[in-house]
Formats: structure tokens, C-alpha cells, sequence
């Protein structure tokens, strides 16, 4: 239990750092959103792809080799999220971003699984409603009418993406094995889908090394720990537990970049959290 909620909680860490590392890359701007994503892409491949290669070296002698490789659904559904989440978020305003992506993740997830039979129980949509209602307070000071509808659909493709992904990962045999192959095999994906924006690219350092490490680091590893954690959690849990991303990425504003420690944060967590323990208590995989 307490390994699961460990892998829980550094997937969600993983998740709040590409948030922050999307905000300085993307809005400063120091990286144009299309080499953004290759960048990251790419480098998520390599980095898993080395780390692949020395555990297979490893496994060899005990004649255990890794078969897995990944899917072209993953890698689709990795490669539309990518794409269609850093062109939506240099386009909306960050707490109306936020509040349309886990929208739209809680409602993929949650809806596969109830057209799948899964029904949830009175304290699950309690639970729900609580952490849901913690991330709009959150975010209600910065949410404004957004400019473009077509930024508010593209935000929803990219948390619906983000959704199916997570639920393809509940299946998969051996996580890192799968990540990499999907990393892969997303690749030629983005690269393809975002010819027509390289003329235009604007590259900085600071924005190839923000690239870097959230391909490398943030999605890749992170990624990869969260194929291993999700066939542990319900699917309600894993869904609503992503509601939490935003609140750990305000927070780490409070501790890494001065911003002012509020009211609003500690209600908000509250919300969020006691959302969060009410939905997963005693809340076994399904």
C-alpha cells in the first residue's frame, strides 16, 4: 500500500513538473510549441530507450528478455496529447487550461469505465464533486473567457488523449518496456503531424534544455512509473488522484519561486485532498 501511494504521489510530482516546465518553455516563450514537443518527444525515446537497453543487458543472464513493445494506440494517443496540450496552452489562460484538461481527463476516464459496467458508489461521486469543486477554487482567480474556442477544443483533445492513454496503461505488461516503445514510436508521429510549423521554429538554449528534461525526465520517466502504478489504483482513483497536479505545481511556486502562500491554497487542498481520500479509500483496482 504504501509503495503504490510512494509511486502514486512521484508520477503526480512528475506530472506538476512538465506544468511548470510547459509554463517557462512555452509562455516566456523560450521554445516555439512545436520543437517544444519534438524535443521532447525525442528525448523522452533516447532516455528510455538507454535505460531499456541496460536493464535488457542485465536480464540476459537470467534469461529473462524483454518482449513488450509498446502500441501504435499509445503512441497516438501520447502524440495528440503532446501536440494538441502546448498549442492549447500558449493560447489559454493557465486556470482555465487547467480546469478544461483534468475536465476532460476525469470525464474520459470515468466514462470508459462506467460504459465498461463500472458504476461508481455514493462516497466516489461525493469524493468527486469535492476534489472537482477544490480545482475550480484553485483556479477561479485566473479563469477568464478564453479567446479561442478552437484552444478550448484543442485543450479538451489533448485531456481526453491524456485519458485514454492512462487507461491503455492499465493493461500493459512491463511499464518502462511499454513507455519506451510508445516514446518511439510517437517520434516519427510529431515530427510528421508538425513539418508544415519547423520554418517558423524559434529555439533558445534554456528552451532546448527545458525540452530536454521534461521528454527525459518529467513525461518519460514519469510516464513510466505511472504504467507501473496504474494497475494498482481503481480508475476512479487514478483519475480524481490527477486532480491534485495543479495544487502540487502551486505549491512548489510557494517553495521554489516566491509566490504567496494563501488561504486559497489551503482550502483548496483540503477540497482537493479530502476529494482525493475519499474516493480511494479502501478503493480496490477495477
Amino acid at each position: 500500500m504504501m509503495k503504490t501511494a510512494a509511486l502514486f504521489l512521484i508520477a503526480l510530482f512528475a506530472f506538476a513538473g512538465n506544468s511548470v516546465i510547459a509554463r517557462y518553455a512555452l509562455l516566456e516563450p523560450a521554445i516555439d510549441p512545436a520543437s517544444f514537443i519534438i524535443i521532447r518527444i525525442l528525448s523522452g525515446a533516447v532516455t528510455l530507450w538507454i535505460l531499456l537497453t541496460l536493464l535488457q543487458q542485465r536480464t540476459v543472464k537470467s534469461k529473462r528478455r524483454i518482449t513488450t513493445k509498446g502500441s501504435w494506440w499509445g503512441a497516438l494517443m501520447l502524440s495528440v496529447y503532446a501536440i494538441a496540450f502546448s498549442y492549447a496552452y500558449v493560447e489559454l489562460e493557465t486556470g482555465f487550461g487547467a480546469l478544461v484538461l483534468f475536465a476532460a481527463v476525469q470525464l474520459t476516464m470515468l466514462g470508459v469505465n462506467i460504459s465498461r459496467g463500472v458504476l461508481l458508489t455514493k462516497a466516489e461521486w461525493v469524493g468527486c464533486i469535492i476534489a472537482f469543486g477544490g480545482l475550480a477554487y484553485l483556479v477561479a482567480p485566473t479563469i477568464s473567457v478564453p479567446d479561442s474556442l478552437l484552444a478550448s477544443i484543442t485543450m479538451i483533445m489533448a485531456g481526453s488523449a491524456w485519458g485514454f492513454y492512462s487507461l491503455h496503461g492499465r493493461g500493459r505488461v512491463n511499464p518502462l518496456a511499454d513507455t519506451t516503445y510508445n516514446f518511439v514510436r510517437a517520434a516519427p508521429i510529431v515530427i510528421v503531424a508538425l513539418l508544415f510549423a519547423l520554418p517558423d521554429a524559434a529555439v533558445t538554449s534554456e528552451g532546448i534544455l527545458l525540452a530536454v528534461l521534461s521528454g527525459s525526465v518529467t513525461s518519460g520517466l514519469g510516464y513510466a512509473v505511472w504504467y507501473l502504478v496504474l494497475p494498482r489504483l481503481s480508475v476512479t482513483t487514478a483519475a480524481i488522484g490527477q486532480l491534485s497536479v495543479p495544487l502540487i505545481a502551486a505549491y512548489g511556486g510557494v517553495l521554489f519561486a516566491g509566490e504567496l502562500f494563501t488561504r486559497q491554497l489551503v482550502i483548496a487542498a483540503s477540497l482537493i485532498i479530502g476529494g482525493i481520500l475519499i474516493v480511494s479509500w479502501k478503493n480496490k483496482p477495477r
